[in-house]
């Protein structure tokens, strides 16, 4: 069910409420103006106490909803939201943005056994690996071990974990090696297709390989990531926007080394300390809707940064789902190091 279902608004009378809860699967009714910023929410609890004390069913809901509800943000862990449910003895939360707008509604059924979601998944996983040789000598990077499994594994487990079955992985660099471990994805539950890149395509390039266009907006991620970002808040995220693409980003600090001087002409203005500059970097994980796939080449070298500046150029509908959560770029020996001894204590 669209969690739009079980919108209300602060006037709309506590009995067509109640029939809207009763209607619903999720036994919830959220009260939000005409932005969908949350105002309350209702359960089928709030009106019985609401009618022991007095309310008349024609009386708005404004009058017994609760204006303090438990809420979390698209940027919390599946494990995080199902701890403050436990914690709160519910069973929904909405997700709300930095706004108070709600994007999405959690349920902890939903959370422990994950409805299974249509959409596909394109892992890209063809690089050479360069930085972390001699690792990849004889292995390429997606198969390199983290913790006890390889890393392209783990990635693909984060997405079934939360319902997603159709996976294409995009392969070039001993291709035969990954097609082996992971074969048709059976040993998951799931279909795995392979994108054969005979030359280097780049990571928007690989998509035109796909052999046919999907119905749904699909998620694109680099095979040399760990983390543990909510994919179904990503992909809520992205259709309540109506973006056209979607790219997560992650926070970056980088700390001046010096004291950094600020001049008009030959006079001292102000100096700061080693100051901290702070950017948001492309986390090479992306969700994009079907009709993208008609701005890439065909067979042609193309990356994700070329593709978003194209539909920017278009004025098209991009935008950025910022990471909150555990998040590692494995390209260099020391981040695969720091893998290893951090996987334990974050995947279990």
């Amino acid at each position: 069910m669209n969690w739009r279902d079980l919108l209300v608004s602060p006037d709309t009378p506590i009995l067509n409420t109640l029939e809207i809860i009763d209607r619903n699967a999720r036994q919830i009714a959220l009260v939000a103006d005409e932005n969908d910023k949350l105002l309350g929410t209702v359960t089928d609890g709030d009106i019985r106490r609401g009618l022991l004390k007095g309310r008349d069913l024609q009386d708005p809901i404004s009058m017994i909803m609760n204006p303090y509800p438990t809420v979390s943000s698209p940027y919390d862990t599946r494990e995080n939201i199902l701890a403050l449910m436990k914690i709160k003895q519910i069973h929904q939360i909405p997700i709300v943005d930095e706004d108070g707008k709600i994007v999405h509604v959690e349920m902890l059924n939903d959370l422990l056994s994950p409805d299974k979601k249509d959409n596909w998944v394109v892992l890209m996983a063809g690089g050479l690996g360069t930085r972390l040789y001699p690792l990849t000598h004889d292995c390429p990077k997606p198969l390199l071990k983290v913790g006890n499994r390889p890393l392209l594994e783990t990635i693909m487990q984060s997405f079934i974990d939360q319902g997603f079955h159709k996976f294409y992985i995009s392969v070039k660099y001993k291709a035969e090696m990954i097609q082996e471990y992971f074969g048709d994805g059976s040993r998951w539950n799931v279909t795995i297709q392979y994108l054969v890149e005979k030359e280097s395509l780049g990571t928007a390039g690989a998509l035109s390989l796909l052999p046919e266009r999907p119905n749904e907006p699909f998620f694109v991620m680099n095979g040399d990531l760990l983390t543990k970002v909510n994919f179904d808040h990503l992909l809520d995220f992205h259709k309540t926007y109506q973006a056209q693409a979607t790219m997560c980003v992650r926070e970056y600090d980088h700390q001046i080394p010096y004291g950094v001087v600020t001049l008009d002409k030959q006079r001292l203005v102000s100096m700061e300390e080693k100051p901290i500059q702070r950017f948001f970097v492309n986390a090479g994980i992306y969700v994009l809707n079907p009709d993208v796939l008609e701005k890439i080449p065909h067979n042609q070298f193309f990356d994700m940064p070329s593709l978003f500046d194209l539909l920017m150029k278009e004025e098209g509908q991009t935008i950025a789902f910022p990471i909150r959560e555990y998040w590692l770029d494995i390209g260099r020996m020391a981040d695969f190091e720091r893998a290893n001894i951090e996987f334990a204590e974050v995947f279990g």
